[in-house]
């Protein structure tokens, strides 16, 4: 985190410079997405389009990452909300930094682990001896470890090959890699518009191995929710409404999305939509809803695979307090 602080600053001021335009009685607040616009992100163009957030007073900047990723802008000030990760929230407050998350974006977890068909992989035990791809997380291993222990498998067995930031899907299609973890709903949608046949090990699957958790989440800091509480408010209000209207309306939420961001495929984003949609509010009461035993179930298990030196607090972890 200390390591962002100068490139914080600079966003910052790039950020007040590019809102300095003319005046329209707006509150003007950014918004940084984990990563390039896609489905998971549908309700949040939905409600720029529509003009929900215009209708809550607000002018939203919608920027991506770059150098400074959702966590370390959002704690240090650079952004007002983010798009980030329960797990990622998890470890950055246990690294000390105030953040918090005011929405789940899911309802349940729809990564896997994906292979090619042609391997037959059916469960965690048939991981042993593949290449995984891994993008260097804290979590991979404990995770992989898990389910492969739960199955029966030797973790030793599964030869771990970084791939950093390089395209999953490509290396399995080209036979680089054997196994990678995806987002069903965007990276195996995209697959099988490409034609490339993936057997996934879905984690929602194996819960009673490790819990279920929210992944994607919304993200505030302390600071922004003590200061500008009627702002973090007003946000989810019209953020609300945009998930509401992609859940309910993904063929227009695609359209939405694709004008947002062209140089998506069209054919892979309105069956992502479409696939996708039931998972915005699923059974919750209303979008955004987190439920404490989902923050404490997964907090425990990651203190208790040291991927945090120790459980944190759950209730300071998340809030749905700004909800509608």
């Amino acid at each position: 985190m200390r390591k962002c602080i100068l490139a914080i600053v600079v966003l910052a001021a790039m950020l007040a410079s590019s809102c300095g335009g003319a005046k329209t009685g707006l509150t003007k607040v950014t918004l940084m997405l984990d990563w390039v616009p896609n489905t998971n992100h549908a309700g949040i163009f939905a409600a720029q389009a529509n003009g929900y957030f215009r209708d809550a007073g607000l002018e939203v900047k919608i920027i991506q990452p770059g150098e400074v990723y959702p966590e370390a802008a959002v704690a240090g000030g650079a952004a007002d909300f983010g798009i980030s990760f329960q797990e990622q929230v998890t470890m950055a407050r246990a690294d000390g930094a105030s953040l918090v998350s005011i929405a789940a974006v899911l309802q349940h977890n729809t990564s896997g682990f994906a292979s090619p068909a042609t391997l037959g992989v059916r469960n965690p035990a048939d991981f042993e001896g593949l290449r995984y791809g891994a993008f260097s997380s804290p979590f991979e291993e404990p995770t992989l470890r898990a389910l492969m222990q739960a199955a029966g498998a030797d973790y030793g067995k599964l030869n771990v090959v970084n791939i950093g930031f390089n395209d999953p899907l490509a290396m399995l299609a080209a036979g680089q890699i054997d196994l990678a973890w995806i987002f069903y709903g965007w990276q195996g949608i995209q697959a099988v518009q490409a034609g490339i046949a993936l057997d996934v090990v879905m984690m929602k699957d194996y819960t009673d191995v490790i819990s279920d958790y929210y992944t994607p989440v919304v993200i505030a800091s302390e600071a922004t929710i003590a200061a500008k509480p009627e702002v973090v408010r007003a946000f989810l209000t019209a953020l609300s409404q945009g998930y509401e209207y992609a859940a309910a309306n993904p063929e227009q939420a695609a359209a939405i999305l694709l004008n947002a961001a062209p140089e998506l495929d069209a054919a892979t984003v309105r069956a992502s939509l479409a696939w996708l949609a039931p998972y915005y509010i699923a059974g919750a009461p209303r979008w955004g809803e987190q439920k404490p035993e989902v923050w404490q179930d997964y907090i425990d298990w990651m203190a208790g695979n040291d991927i945090i030196p120790s459980a944190i607090a759950a209730d300071k972890a998340f809030t749905n307090a700004f909800l509608p």
